[in-house]
């Protein structure tokens, strides 16, 4: 029996090793493993947002069926009655629109600024603390942010803002009042979302700069170019693909956001106006206050169509931003992109 075991042991050993020898040529060097492992996951994301997409139109069904395109297109007499089942989307579609434009508008400028003070031009005493103040700004909650735009914000910085808009640009249909005492309004749902974006542009903005390889801008510094001339005609340039990205990753978090919104726009479901002073909604704040409390089916697809408008803009704005990006890549040279 022992001479058995003893010859038994070379025999398992030389199979473990066949064993792991097949599971290294796989993981190791097969790329057939890996490859199909990327697609799968690949086509998975795919399914996801197909599913997502026929889920919605499956479930908005009968509110299709009833308002057809009248539920989307402009109208003077839009009406968003649960009681009476009357539904019109053009308000809530141009309030979205209106507040996500106006925020990525002003927070662009300003991040990009920051980010080129905090990658070209902040001390390194500085850097850091900087640094993890913007990744904290954009950790922030939303909730926490909308409180902190109800109790603060409005009352001290919209309040006053709307007034000197109203006073000095009134004859602008943008600009028509009176703001509510409140504030609540598109203009504090612009500044909120401005506000909201910023660290993610600024961060992402940062980071495309940074990854910029130091010979280009020690290159542009020897051929006598200044500090300015540095940033603006070489890094900006080099990085501008990455910069479009993280401008249009805000803004499609801005389309999206939805409690921030909620506490502080109004949820003026029918004023269309266009007015930045004037109570509106969106669609994410419409469907977040209103999902949970829906009684009639009719209410229900309704809100569910709204989902799937939101869906369909954000799918093309990704599809514009890729364009954009590829239209910017084509025209950058490829050593300034390395």
């Amino acid at each position: 029996m022992k001479e058995n075991t003893a010859s038994d042991k070379p025999a398992a050993a030389a199979a473990f090793r066949k064993r792991s020898s097949r599971f290294q040529l796989l993981t190791q060097h097969g790329d057939v493993f890996w490859r199909g492992l990327i697609a799968v996951t690949a086509i998975f994301v795919l399914v996801l947002v197909l599913a997502i997409g026929w889920t919605t139109w499956r479930d908005s069904a009968l509110s299709r069926e009833v308002f057809g395109l009248s539920f989307v297109l402009p109208t003077a007499d839009a009406s968003w009655n649960p009681v009476t089942d009357t539904y019109d989307a053009w308000p809530l579609i141009a309030g979205t629109i209106v507040t996500s434009v106006f925020a990525i508008l002003i927070a662009a400028p300003f991040s990009i600024f920051i980010a080129i003070f905090l990658s070209e031009l902040c001390p390194m005493w500085l850097r850091t603390p900087a640094n993890f103040v913007i990744e904290m700004l954009a950790a922030i909650p939303s909730v926490v942010l909308g409180l902190w735009g109800i109790f603060v914000f409005l009352p001290s910085v919209v309040v006053p803002v709307g007034h000197f808009l109203e006073n000095t640009l009134g004859f602008l249909p943008l600009f028509q009042g009176p703001i509510p005492a409140s504030g609540s309004s598109r203009l504090a749902a612009v500044l909120i979302l401005t506000i909201m974006i910023i660290p993610t542009i600024t961060a992402l903005t940062r980071d495309v700069l940074r990854a910029i390889p130091d010979s280009q801008r020690e290159a542009a510094l020897a051929l006598g170019s200044t500090r300015w001339e540095t940033i603006w005609q070489v890094l900006i340039p080099a990085s501008l693909s990455g910069i479009f990205g993280a401008v249009i990753l805000g803004l499609g978090r801005a389309l999206g956001e939805t409690m921030a919104v909620t506490m502080v726009i109004g949820n003026n479901t029918v004023e269309a106006s266009g007015s930045l002073l004037r109570p509106g909604a969106t669609l994410a704040s419409t469907i977040a206050n209103q999902f949970a409390e829906a009684v009639s089916p009719m209410h229900s697809s309704a809100l569910i169509e709204l989902g799937l408008i939101l869906f369909v803009i954000t799918l093309l704005l990704n599809m514009a931003a890729r364009l954009l990006v590829y239209q910017v890549q084509k025209k950058v040279p490829t050593e300034a992109r390395a």
